[in-house]
């Protein structure tokens, strides 16, 4: 028995008729075809499908997706609708806090709703809010410098409060 749902993705409303039982994360990859968001573990252990969900940092493999009816959800495909890497996008590049990337959609969304909740983030600040996001080929030092550069360029952007907490 599917049930309907009224939500908006990356900014466009989005009408979709979905079965009790399908999870956020099944939703959008799917049926809306958004691929970015991946699922690394099923248990909301690893981070990997980490989206906005009115504006909070979730993981959507966590969520049914009638729970999103009437929500904004933002993926990582939602970050540079223009096709312009968004500045934690870009620093996550630059800084090489990547290795495979399976991981690093679900931390550059943590890492941006991170930045908007804590401007002025320290690296231990940094260190305890990815704590739920899981990378498997790296080492967390390139991901932390990466948050810190897009943390910064977020602030000169005007994205996030140039105060500290």
């Amino acid at each position: 028995m599917a049930i309907p749902i009224r939500l908006t993705v990356n900014g466009k409303s989005v009408d979709a008729q979905v079965e009790p039982h399908t999870l956020l994360v099944q939703f959008l990859r799917e049926q809306l075809r958004l691929t970015g968001t991946h699922v690394g573990c099923d248990t909301a252990q690893c981070g990997a499908c980490t989206v906005h969900l009115d504006g909070r940092a979730v993981k959507s493999c966590n969520l049914l997706a009638v729970q999103a009816d009437g929500a904004q959800v933002t993926t990582i495909e939602g970050l540079a609708p223009d096709g312009e890497l968004h500045p934690m996008q870009a620093a996550f590049r630059e800084c090489h806090g990547l290795q495979c990337g399976f991981c690093t959609p679900g931390m550059v969304m943590a890492a941006t709703a991170l930045v908007r909740d804590h401007p002025g983030a320290d690296a231990a600040t940094i260190r305890a809010h990815l704590d739920g996001n899981l990378c498997r080929c790296t080492g967390y030092h390139n991901i932390v410098r990466a948050v810190q550069q897009g943390q910064a360029a977020m602030s000169a952007a005007g994205a996030v409060p140039a105060s500290a907490e």
